[in-house]
């Protein structure tokens, strides 16, 4: 695959990514399991701390956000893409907002992403976002009813 055609790819899965992200955050994660791969070895580490390994895993933090989440947005920016063969990274920032629980949420995080091609279409298989402590108090109160 030249190289030029897997970058144009990358960034078009990074598009869906973002995408979904914006409506887990808008309170729906169904399109999460599109452009995730479902091997049993991707993986995150979210804002709200953990990390996940394998799809069940990786999908129950985005499905559990979107339980709460109404009215949010995600954007990234400052996008830097690396191409090395069946295998691509990015790093950028992210700016989501949104309401959890009726209380809102505004943040800035810097993200890792990698995807890897699988049968001719790019994936993600591990997503990482810096730690926010905000975003964890506020689970943990909605968590006790606070």
């Amino acid at each position: 695959m030249a190289i030029k055609q897997a970058d144009t790819g990358v960034r078009a899965a990074s598009d869906k990514f973002y995408k979904a992200l914006g409506q887990m955050a808008a309170g729906n994660a169904e399109s999460m399991a599109e452009i995730w791969s479902h091997r049993d070895d991707v993986t995150t580490m979210h804002p709200i701390g953990g990390r996940e390994v394998g799809w069940e895993a990786v999908k129950e933090p985005w499905n559990a956000v979107a339980g709460l989440a109404e009215k949010g947005t995600v954007t990234r920016k400052d996008q830097f893409i690396r191409v090395m063969g069946d295998v691509a990274y990015e790093l950028t920032t992210e700016q989501a907002s949104m309401t959890l629980g009726g209380q809102s949420l505004d943040a800035e995080y810097r993200a890792t992403n990698i995807y890897s091609l699988e049968d001719g279409e790019w994936k993600i298989v591990h997503h990482h976002a810096d730690l926010d402590p905000k975003f964890v108090e506020l689970l943990e109160g909605l968590e006790r009813g606070i």
